[in-house]
């Protein structure tokens, strides 16, 4: 058969033969399949590219304030397991701001004779420092860590992200009180009531007898409950602050 025949034979390879409809199906289908695999991952979560760059939580804050426990608005993570909460209070304990925090607020102390037996100057200032770094550290390891393992609790913060500047504050420190379950509901915040509480009485062993009063303690557990509300307000207004006020990436 000559080399002309057979090319009659085979069929015409035309640029704009028309796609059979299977095919146009199939492309339709994998087409939806990679947009859904983009908006979300095998958990079910969104990636952070696909959260509002202005929602974005960062891990910190003006890169002092460590920021680990914030989650951005509209994202749903899974709850975390003991050992990544475990690492969370870890770094929030830990971290090099942790150190001048801690320092600021014992020269406070320091300075207004809080706890007189303690003493002043150099001395005076150690040991209301120690014991300012166990009070936070023990604080952080029950609150985010030991109970919510108990009982179930996610201790993360997660930001509201919209509505008004009164709904999204009240929001914000609220959580202190009601937070939310490895099932994703909200109930009453054991973790942070018990923890700071717990807390509080654990101090008793190492602060001077004549500051161990009632009165004091008391004192030192509303402080560490509005700390914590105006930690969460911060948190929450942040993006706002940076995109809008300072113009720069949360």
């Amino acid at each position: 058969m000559s080399t002309l025949a057979v090319y009659a034979q085979q069929p015409a390879a035309l640029p704009d033969a028309p796609v059979p409809d299977v095919q146009i199906a199939a492309l339709a289908d994998n087409g939806q399949s990679s947009s859904s695999c983009s908006d979300q991952n095998a958990d079910g979560v969104k990636p952070a590219s696909a959260v509002n760059p202005s929602k974005q939580q960062p891990k910190r804050i003006l890169g002092i304030m460590p920021n680990y426990r914030a989650v951005s608005a509209g994202e749903i993570p899974p709850p975390p397991t003991p050992k990544e909460a475990f690492g969370i209070a870890t770094k929030n304990s830990f971290d090099y701001s942790s150190y001048i925090f801690v320092g600021i607020t014992s020269l406070l102390a320091e300075g207004n004779d809080s706890h007189p037996q303690l003493g002043k100057g150099v001395a005076g200032f150690g040991r209301y420092y120690w014991r300012g770094f166990v009070d936070k550290t023990d604080g952080n390891y029950l609150v985010i860590f030991a109970l919510p393992t108990v009982f179930h609790e996610d201790e993360r913060y997660f930001a509201k992200g919209e509505g008004s500047i009164w709904n999204r504050a009240f929001y914000a420190s609220s959580r202190v009180f009601i937070t939310r379950t490895y099932s994703g509901n909200e109930r009453f915040n054991n973790s942070e009531i018990f923890g700071r509480g717990i807390a509080q009485a654990i101090s008793t062993t190492y602060y001077p007898s004549k500051t161990r009063t009632v009165g004091q303690i008391s004192e030192k557990y509303a402080y560490a409950l509005g700390r914590d509300a105006l930690t969460n307000t911060f948190r929450e207004f942040w993006p706002d602050i940076a995109t809008h006020v300072l113009h720069r990436h949360p």
